[in-house]
């Protein structure tokens, strides 16, 4: 029976959030499964047994990642409504910004360059899924759909762009203040734009 094919257990997905709390801490770029084990309270020969190689793992790894992205960009969809795009790139770069979600943030970036240098490994689609996750959820706040004037100032790939881009900026410089004002200065010109 393929891992695939293996029900889900109750010692599987324990062990799955201690490595998950293990990655925010340390990391995916290096992972070993021998100090993973020990600081987990597992063996590597237990790690096999339930995820079927590292490989799967990994892949276990960046699905519960990738789904505490998602909840994590649901939540903070601002209550302005649903055509509320700039409210949406606010309150997405506001959750972004905040040093409490580097871990998280930090992992993530680990993942997509990984995924872009190892395609056929188990990073595999994880930056082209994140993409299309995100594009997902400001389309849902672009507002416009008719295609009238402004829509294309409201444009999902642009919003991405500029969060994505601000993003890998603040976690490679720590300068919050000046990719915030980036931020803000994107959200001015859109706004300029739709009046």
């Amino acid at each position: 029976m393929s891992q695939r094919e293996r029900p889900p257990s109750a010692r599987r997905e324990e062990l799955l959030e201690r490595a998950y709390g293990y990655v925010m801490e340390h990391g995916l770029a290096e992972l070993s499964l021998r100090p993973l084990a020990a600081a987990i309270g597992s063996s590597p020969r237990v790690l096999l047994f339930l995820f079927g190689s590292k490989e799967e793992l990994i892949r276990a790894l960046l699905a519960r990642a990738r789904s505490d992205e998602l909840a994590a960009l649901r939540q903070i969809r601002p209550a302005g409504g649903p055509d509320d795009f700039a409210g949406a790139v606010r309150t997405t770069w506001g959750w972004l910004v905040d040093p409490a979600h580097r871990p998280m943030l930090v992992l993530w970036a680990q993942a997509y360059a990984r995924s872009l240098s190892e395609p056929e490994g188990p990073w595999a689609g994880f930056a082209r899924q994140t993409v299309a996750d995100w594009l997902r959820l400001l389309a849902e706040v672009q507002g416009g759909g008719d295609g009238g004037p402004g829509a294309g100032d409201r444009d999902p790939a642009l919003g991405l762009a500029v969060l994505r881009g601000a993003l890998l900026d603040l976690l490679a410089t720590g300068d919050a203040e000046r990719t915030t004002a980036a931020v803000v200065r994107y959200l001015r010109l859109i706004g300029a734009a739709a009046h």
